[in-house]
């Protein structure tokens, strides 16, 4: 089998895995990062997401030979620090968003992507970039409110 070095919350990690092994189960099963959830396996509901560079992936579908040296970050490595959440993690947090929580942590993923690029985002906004990640327990109102708390926050851009 072939070795890949990975660049995972900003750690060099090694694995052997075949090239077609997708990348979530190299993050759950290699690297113990549980965080990332298994939803559906084909890239549809979003509790997998992770980012790549910066953008929002679906790990069922990425084969971790795909990846090379792109940055990985799953949501145990989103917070800048082990003692501060990241933002958007805080929000959900204070406005009790999950409710099962199984889907939350590509939620949460998403929705730090989409502040990245959009410091003040619209309901549509919103809406358009969270689409594709569903929650079973409908807590999409709360989502919506957890995205425009984050937004508010000084780590973000909001107000200081």
């Amino acid at each position: 089998m072939p070795k890949y070095i990975l660049q995972v919350n900003g750690q060099s990690r090694s694995v052997d895995v075949a090239a077609d092994t997708p990348l979530l189960w190299v993050l759950r099963d290699h690297l113990e990062l549980v965080g990332t959830k298994f939803g559906c396996g084909i890239g549809q509901c979003g509790a997998c997401t992770i980012h790549l560079n910066g953008v929002p992936a679906r790990s069922c579908i990425t084969p971790v030979s795909t990846v090379g040296r792109m940055k990985i970050t799953t949501i145990e490595g989103l917070a800048a620090s082990t003692t501060k959440l990241h933002p958007v993690q805080q929000a959900w947090s204070d406005l009790d968003v999950a409710q099962c929580g199984y889907c939350q942590a590509g939620q949460i993923m998403t929705a730090a992507a989409l502040l990245k690029d959009n410091l003040k985002p619209t309901d549509e906004d919103i809406d358009g970039a969270m689409a594709g990640n569903l929650c079973r327990c409908g807590t999409y109102m709360r989502i919506r409110a957890g995205i425009k708390l984050a937004a508010l926050t000084p780590a973000i851009g909001g107000a200081q």
